[in-house]
């Protein structure tokens, strides 16, 4: 018999305060979609603790504990983890599934990104949900369906096939369809994602383990920080670029702008100089 994890039972409480909701607390559509924004607009994508030389724990309640209590957000496995145990708290079935990150490539890269396949109550098929893509991802749940394009914001998203394989594409502005990544349906469980977790947080060449990564994110706008570089992209179609002095601007910005409670005495190391190889999102 396969050893089975102690039971995580989410603070719903806290959860929803952290993100600004207050919803029908029901395995609907609406809840679902609803859910989803306030995720990804309430708690940004961030790589602190892996650029200060650690590896996120994937334990349910070490996930509550800092993305909830401690104000801080994470990447993919942390966001997507946490938010498949609040929805299936809610009454949601969640399949978690693995993608391989694309970003216009045509290279075969590894397993590195956790989405969710969610079926709601009622509805004939499930919905596509990742409130944890740090390049651009979802704001909403897309529908398990090839085609349909889905407006969110100044963006567009839809899935296609092919072959044997689902793609996320987007589209923003009068740019053509991207596709941004791969996945198949196949359940994974947790174990999959502590092995990825590893890689990307340790591997020589991951660039989460060099460069801070942060987002957010947001209908209307959408704030990136990269090392000391901050780009803002609004739905008008502009774009804004402001290089940061110091370790001291990039930490106000993170706190004021970004909502992290990061300690004042944080000091980013300084990034090596090396080939980029951007494997992961």
């Amino acid at each position: 018999m396969r050893r089975q994890r102690h039971q995580h039972h989410p603070d719903l409480d806290a959860y929803f305060a952290r993100i600004g909701w207050s919803g029908e607390r029901a395995p609907t559509w609406a809840t679902l979609r609803s859910l989803h924004l306030a995720h990804v607009v309430g708690i940004p994508f961030e790589n602190v603790e892996v650029v200060m030389g650690g590896v996120p724990s994937l334990e349910p309640a070490d996930l509550e504990d800092k993305l909830v209590r401690q104000g801080r957000g994470g990447y993919c496995f942390e966001h997507n983890l946490l938010f498949a145990g609040v929805l299936e708290a809610l009454g949601f079935e969640v399949t978690r599934l693995a993608a391989r990150v694309r970003m216009g490539s045509d290279a075969v890269r590894p397993l590195t990104h956790i989405l969710l396949a969610v079926e709601v109550p009622g509805e004939a098929h499930p919905y596509i949900a990742d409130v944890g893509f740090g390049s651009g991802g979802l704001l909403e749940p897309l529908p398990l369906l090839p085609g349909v394009s889905s407006p969110q914001g100044a963006w567009r998203y839809r899935l296609v096939r092919e072959h044997d394989l689902w793609l996320l594409q987007t589209v923003y502005g009068d740019d053509g369809w991207f596709t941004v990544y791969e996945f198949t349906l196949q359940r994974r469980e947790l174990v999959d994602y502590e092995v990825a977790n590893w890689y990307v947080a340790t591997h020589p060449g991951s660039p989460f383990r060099h460069t801070l990564r942060v987002q957010r994110s947001g209908p209307h706008e959408r704030a990136y920080v990269v090392d000391r570089l901050l780009t803002v992209v609004r739905s008008d179609g502009s774009t804004e670029e402001r290089r940061l002095a110091d370790d001291h601007e990039v930490l106000r910005l993170l706190v004021r702008d970004f909502g992290l409670l990061l300690p004042w005495d944080t000091a980013f190391p300084e990034p090596p100089e090396r080939p980029e190889r951007p494997e992961e999102n």
